[in-house]
């Protein structure tokens, strides 16, 4: 009693953030980025090294008036999400291999650590040596969303899975088709999601720098490496601004889908 009273005495606790639309805490932060951006432009005073936030916006909208601009755009995001669909994919098959087939991880886990440990500059060179100019990107992305998703998906497959409720599985003979959709896949399905939350914006920058590197035809990368190569700095910023809106854009999406899938999930388990 004596607690529940001191409890009930004590003011609840409130965040100035609770008060605050989540939209205009947004907007308050990038106004807030915005201004210190502005003002180490005005105090480096040269374009060439820190354009302002404003000719930075008329240069990205004078970019996004040609067809160059959103062809670039759409070819890179396609190939990007190509190899990071296939990463996240090839990920969680390889963690149930590796889970289930003994030998399959003695061989292949090494492998993967390696891929995981190589920087991502020197992969994208040696794999140059392979792999034609437009299908590295999308291969590069996909080497480098796979070790995200074996590993998180790996663990959860080792600690999150109940070992009582497949005890249970067996014991009923629910089969392993059954045991496997609805003890195993359930159990590992968040780690599953925010591991590819993480691998598709690794999967993204890790594209765009191959890119940078081999220069397909119509893509972001080569676009980078033009406006530097001719120190057209307020293009460097505009295109890696549009790398940033993308980047995030596609994980926004992802999250909100995700979401929405498990808000039918429940409901259509209540409604159960």
């Amino acid at each position: 009693m004596k607690n529940n009273s001191k409890r009930s005495l004590q003011p609840p606790r409130q965040g100035t953030s609770s008060h605050v639309p989540r939209i205009v805490r947004g907007a308050l932060v990038l106004i807030f980025w915005l201004a210190v951006w502005e003002m180490i432009s005005l105090i480096v005073g040269l374009d060439l090294l820190v354009p302002s936030p404003l000719t930075v916006a008329r240069t990205w909208l004078k970019l996004a008036g040609t067809s160059k601009f959103w062809l670039s755009t759409l070819l890179s995001l396609g190939r990007v999400l190509l190899g990071a669909v296939a990463g996240i994919m090839i990920g969680g098959l390889l963690a149930f291999l590796t889970h289930y087939v003994s030998i399959a991880r003695l061989l292949l886990e090494p492998l993967i650590k390696v891929v995981r440990a190589v920087p991502v500059a020197s992969f994208i060179i040696l794999a140059l040596v392979w792999i034609k100019t437009e299908a590295l990107p999308s291969f590069i992305s996909a080497a480098m969303a796979a070790p995200l998703v074996w590993q998180s998906v790996s663990g959860a497959l080792e600690s999150d899975v109940d070992r009582q409720l497949l005890e249970m599985g067996y014991v009923y003979n629910f089969g392993r088709v059954k045991i496997f959709t609805h003890i195993v896949l359930p159990s590992i399905f968040p780690a599953f999601i925010a591991s590819s939350v993480s691998a598709l914006g690794f999967a993204w920058k890790s594209g765009i720098a191959a890119e940078v590197i081999c220069q397909p035809a119509l893509s972001i990368g080569k676009q980078l490496q033009a406006a530097k190569i001719y120190l057209e700095t307020p293009q460097v910023f505009a295109w890696t601004c549009t790398v940033c809106v993308l980047s995030m854009s596609l994980e926004g999406i992802l999250k909100a889908v995700v979401r929405r899938y498990g808000a039918k999930r429940s409901g259509g388990n209540k409604n159960g």
